[in-house]
């Protein structure tokens, strides 16, 4: 019996997603020291991301008190870097001890783009708060309420969540990639998101030089400038190379398949890399997280200090009190600390 071509194209279309899903064993075969390379690269992204975000956590959630929208946005973009970093040891461990698990490596897969997308919205909800809080100030003072923001990090996670899960079934569903298929989710996952990014950059750099704006102190200006030109250079780095090399296989998909895996690999690394630096993102959102970092690592020294200011005094103290009492007589019979007690 002759198999019909909706099987014929349903088992190329499982080859296909199979190549897909053992994309790292590919490498590994292919490019074996380009693979030992991104392995160590890795495993320093997920060693600094896993320290400077768990710090990071650690100040937002229980040394600053008030919690802000862009403090809420912040914790949330931590959740999503760490995730990214712990993300990555598991990559390794599927590779070497689960190639053949299927559901392993699509956890993995499915996990990883979702925190990757949440770590593109809560960026762009960042900047788009600092926007507000600088430019829009009597008109976002509704808006910009910590109950609004708990329900757009909700909405986010939801919407990361589903539009991954539509790429991943595409994914499985067609043999080829189409521009039509790809880029609506490109416009929502990337573009976008990049658009709103370099308006409100160019908006807030314009109003530095209002004098309508002069109620809000210039230092505060500046790190909102600072901030949404970090989450550019962020984006330029670490998001826009993948995005074009999906954007660039949708568009020619008989490009090398050699390339495309190396580009692939190379580009999914520098978008991890992102998990390592947010946190300079994070000096930005309040001017409590600097000091308080400050303040975290210097306890112990001021502490040391503090304990010797008080011996001191308390020294300084016994001596006045000596040198008091000989002067007038000591007419009421005051008893005098020895100097064996001093000692």
């Amino acid at each position: 019996m002759k198999p019909s071509n909706n099987s014929t194209v349903s088992s190329t279309n499982i080859i296909l997603f199979n190549k897909f899903v053992h994309l790292d064993g590919e490498l590994s075969e292919r490019f074996h020291t380009l693979w030992v390379v991104l392995v160590a690269i890795n495993t320093i992204i997920f060693l600094m991301g896993v320290v400077l975000n768990s710090v990071a956590l650690y100040v937002f959630c229980f040394r600053i008190k008030t919690k802000t929208t862009s403090v809420i946005y912040t914790i949330n973009l931590i959740i999503t870097d760490l995730l990214v970093g712990f993300s990555l040891p598991v990559r390794i461990i599927v590779h070497y001890s689960a190639k053949d698990c299927y559901t392993c490596a699509l956890v993995h897969i499915f996990t990883y783009f979702v925190n990757m997308y949440c770590s593109i919205l809560f960026l762009t909800c960042i900047c788009i708060d600092r926007y507000l809080a600088i430019v829009q100030v009597e008109a976002s003072r509704k808006w910009r309420n910590p109950n609004y923001a708990k329900g757009i990090c909700v909405f986010i996670w939801t919407f990361a969540t589903a539009l991954t899960f539509s790429i991943l079934i595409l994914a499985m569903k067609f043999s080829y990639c189409c521009i039509a298929q790809i880029l609506p989710l490109m416009v929502c996952e990337y573009f976008f998101p990049l658009i709103v990014l370099t308006f409100f950059t160019t908006r807030i750099m314009c109003a530095l030089s209002k004098p309508t704006l002069m109620h809000q102190s210039r230092e505060r200006r500046m790190r909102a400038v600072q901030l949404l030109i970090t989450v550019l250079i962020i984006f330029m780095i670490c998001f826009t190379p993948f995005h074009m090399r999906q954007l660039a296989i949708a568009i020619n998909p008989a490009m090398s398949y050699d390339l495309s895996l190396v580009v692939y690999h190379v580009t999914v690394t520098l978008s991890s890399l992102n998990s390592c630096m947010d946190p300079i993102v994070y000096c930005f959102v309040t001017n409590n997280f600097q000091s308080t970092m400050k303040n975290i690592f210097r306890k112990p020294e001021l502490e040391q200090a503090s304990g010797e200011v008080i011996s001191a005094h308390k020294g300084s103290g016994s001596n006045a009190l000596m040198t008091f009492a000989n002067a007038i007589g000591n007419p009421m019979g005051l008893s005098l600390p020895n100097n064996s007690t001093n000692s």
